[in-house]
């Protein structure tokens, strides 16, 4: 079935059942490869993408579901513009092997959006289902205040 969706502000045409998961449509079909698979169960967040400005995991979440703009890490910002999280990240050093960040920052954004000014309990608690394998958080955590300061202009 021929669905459109539209994912970094490009509206997109798709032949593919309705009951595949987004992370499948946008990594084979769309080869939009910043979103990683991880578990495959929603458990570790390495499939974060927005819809709508609101974090969701894309692997349980179908085709079907998709009622809104999906943005991935590659339309969160530019090589020439980036995001402040992804400037802040870097600026941290987060990333060892990089797998779960794109996912991380997916999170954080969608925090940030909702929280311009997290306290760590804030942090804490919208980023536990992101898991990092690397033990990075505390990093993290930084990299999200930095961001959070760069937003509001300090």
């Amino acid at each position: 079935m021929t669905s459109a969706i539209t994912v970094n502000g490009t509206v997109r045409e798709v032949d593919l059942p309705e009951d595949i998961p987004l992370l499948w449509v946008l990594r084979d079909e769309l080869n939009l490869t910043g979103t990683k698979f991880g578990c495959g169960v929603a458990a570790c967040g390495a499939c974060t993408v927005h819809i709508d400005g609101v974090a969701v995991r894309s692997c349980q979440t179908t085709l079907a579901e998709v009622d809104g703009e999906v943005t991935t890490i590659e339309g969160l910002g530019t090589p020439e513009t980036l995001h402040a999280l992804q400037k802040a990240w870097i600026d941290h050093q987060v990333a060892q092997c990089g797998y779960c960040q794109s996912g991380q920052i997916m999170q954080a954004a969608g925090l940030l959006a909702e929280n311009p000014s997290p306290s760590d309990q804030d942090i804490d608690d919208a980023m536990q289902g992101n898991l990092c394998r690397c033990g990075t958080y505390p990093r993290i955590r930084a990299a999200i205040h930095a961001a959070a300061k760069t937003t509001q202009g300090e």
